[in-house]
């Protein structure tokens, strides 16, 4: 639902300053309010991530419409919004005097005098965030920022052995993720192995730095460190002490002291370095081939999974079209743009719901204010 501690920190794509502002708003201890005023009662788990107490989503469903109906709030289902239509000052074509949108949907037209899109980016079409909303805001005249997949599991080279044999091990690594040859961001979490690739958090919070490079036809590689916060220099002399100490000790005993033992077996085995070797035998060309491979091993991504899978899509609106203070367009009065048809994206871990949390919290008072 949200996470205990959240701020612009967290998000990448438009400005923070302007992240900040809406996120201040309406911030966690707000929304903790709020769901516990409406009978759902938060709790807070690994990473502090806050989960409802019953663990049901239709749990948060269900309170919410319960909100919205007591609130008069009329709801159409089974209904499509194909188009939003700007109305000029003096069409004959408006039912009001104060409409001015004309809303087409596939039961008919509607009017309106303000107009709120909230219909997410791209990121799981099946549930309808399908694009088409950002559709509609460019037919509006907003400047969209190309959009990819965010929050994604990255697909490798299937020729690559190493997560084949490791399918379904998870372990904390640092990831750096490197553009142009400069790396442009380390990333640490769990890292899960699988079949296809490499999934878990951060290899998810990931997958929307190397995606956005590649939109911008730059170079982007991903490297794992198996130590992370550890350089080069330190790890290789730690081998030294190890192997002064621990001489008769095999290789891969000690490497399984420090990563799972099948990754120690799956990282000697790509090296064709000998299992049962012992660390007082380990060639000096050896141990410094192992050491890069635990602080800089290439990851071979080829992709992500898409936006089936995705869980956030990165891009969208730009921040700049929007008064923060409102979320109100400054290209088109009266439409309020929010949630994850900005552009804006956090870290996996409760941050987006605390970001549509908030900006539709910032449009519901902004309408609330302008409304008699």
């Amino acid at each position: 639902m949200t996470n205990v501690a959240v701020s612009e920190r967290d998000f990448w794509g438009g400005r923070s300053t302007i992240v900040r502002r809406v996120l201040r708003t309406f911030p966690v201890a707000d929304t903790v309010a709020f769901f516990r005023e409406i009978g759902v009662p938060l709790h807070e788990e690994a990473g502090g991530k806050l989960f409802p107490d019953s663990n049901r989503a239709r749990d948060v469903l269900g309170a919410l419409l319960r909100e919205a109906a007591a609130g008069g709030v009329m709801l159409v289902g089974g209904c499509r919004v194909t188009d939003i239509v700007r109305l000029k000052p003096d069409t004959t074509d408006q039912m009001t005097d104060d409409a001015r949108f004309r809303i087409v949907t596939s039961r008919g037209d509607l009017r309106a005098s303000a107009v709120v899109l909230a219909t997410g980016g791209q990121s799981l079409p099946k549930s309808g965030s399908d694009g088409a909303g950002l559709a509609i805001a460019a037919r509006l005249g907003h400047t969209i920022v190309p959009t990819t997949p965010a929050l994604d599991a990255l697909r490798l080279d299937p020729s690559d052995p190493l997560h084949r044999t490791l399918s379904g091990v998870s372990q904390d690594v640092e990831l750096a993720v490197r553009v142009d040859g400069a790396i442009a961001i380390r990333l640490t979490g769990a890292l899960l192995w699988t079949h296809f690739g490499a999934s878990g958090p951060v290899a998810m919070n990931a997958s929307r730095h190397w995606l956005r490079a590649r939109i911008e036809k730059r170079e982007a590689s991903i490297t794992v460190s198996f130590c992370p916060g550890r350089q080069f220099d330190e790890v290789d002399a730690s081998w030294t002490r190890l192997a002064a100490g621990h001489p008769r000790q095999s290789v891969q005993t000690t490497l399984a002291t420090m990563v799972p033992a099948a990754v120690a077996a799956a990282l000697l085995e790509a090296l064709a370095l000998d299992v049962r070797i012992a660390l007082a035998h380990l060639s000096r060309d050896a141990r410094r081939r192992l050491t890069r491979a635990l602080v800089e091993w290439p990851l071979p991504v080829i992709g992500t999974r898409g936006y089936q899978y995705a869980e956030a899509t990165a891009g969208g609106v730009a921040l700049t079209d929007i008064n923060p203070a409102t979320m109100e367009s400054r290209a088109c009065p009266g439409l309020y743009l929010v949630g994850e048809m900005l552009d804006v994206d956090g870290r996996i871990g409760g941050f987006n719901f605390q970001w549509a949390w908030s900006s539709g919290f910032t449009a519901g008072r902004a309408l609330g204010r302008s409304r008699p």
